[in-house]
């Protein structure tokens, strides 16, 4: 059975909405145990209750340690300034015991996201997760053609070839519209369907790199290290 993991970080909800979609979509494949959970918020609580920011969310946080514990692993942020939010680029940076040990090798990773406006981002956002996962030697899946709501004219939409993403407004009034959602969807079954033909075809995992196993000798000593 494919494990994966929703893993996301929101302000205001509309990534939210689009994790539980993008689950939705992974659990609707045969074999497949889906599980959503978020980053840690790092706002000071009365910063962020004064800001508007939905605090009551159900999914509980996700430690970086548990994420080689699964087959998948599906990010989703909002942007800021085009990249990923600090809370996911924090929760990323605690993943360096994870790289040594190589851990996530052959692992399948995908990203979705949220920005503000049509062009705020919604590529380079994801695209600032790559450099992370493919450093992890994951295996990176986007949203395919074959979703062809990507594409549609008649409606403002988010979605590229990189990943499911949805168009929040300046000031976070619009919600994912159903084109976004079901982006988010197919996603999700299409991670889910490549994850599940990984594990099936799956051998016994060999040892890590030798370069993983004493990081000094080839990289400097930096990784994982403060």
């Amino acid at each position: 059975m494919a494990k994966i993991l929703v893993v996301y970080y929101s302000s205001y909800g509309h990534i939210e909405q689009m994790a539980q979609a993008v689950a939705e979509g992974a659990r609707s494949v045969a074999g497949t145990d889906v599980i959503i959970k978020r980053v840690a918020e790092l706002v000071p609580e009365d910063i962020a209750r004064k800001s508007g920011m939905k605090l009551n969310q159900e999914a509980p946080i996700a430690s970086p340690d548990e994420l080689g514990d699964y087959d998948a692993i599906i990010f989703g942020t909002p942007t800021r300034y085009g990249g990923m939010a600090a809370q996911m680029r924090n929760f990323l940076d605690q993943t360096g015991g994870l790289w040594v040990k190589g851990a996530l090798i052959g692992k399948v990773g995908s990203v979705f996201a949220s920005t503000g406006s049509q062009h705020g981002g919604q590529e380079t956002t994801i695209t600032s997760f790559h450099t992370t996962l493919l450093h992890h030697g994951m295996i990176i899946v986007g949203l395919p053609y074959s979703f062809a709501g990507q594409t549609r004219m008649d409606e403002v939409t988010g979605g590229s070839p990189y990943g499911a993403t949805t168009i929040a407004a300046g000031d976070g009034s619009r919600q994912p519209s159903q084109n976004e959602l079901e982006g988010a969807r197919f996603q999700g079954r299409h991670v889910a369907d490549i994850a599940g033909r990984l594990e099936h075809g799956a051998g016994e995992r060999g040892p890590a790199p030798a370069d993983m196993q004493n990081p000094t000798e080839t990289t400097g000593g930096t990784a994982g290290q403060p």
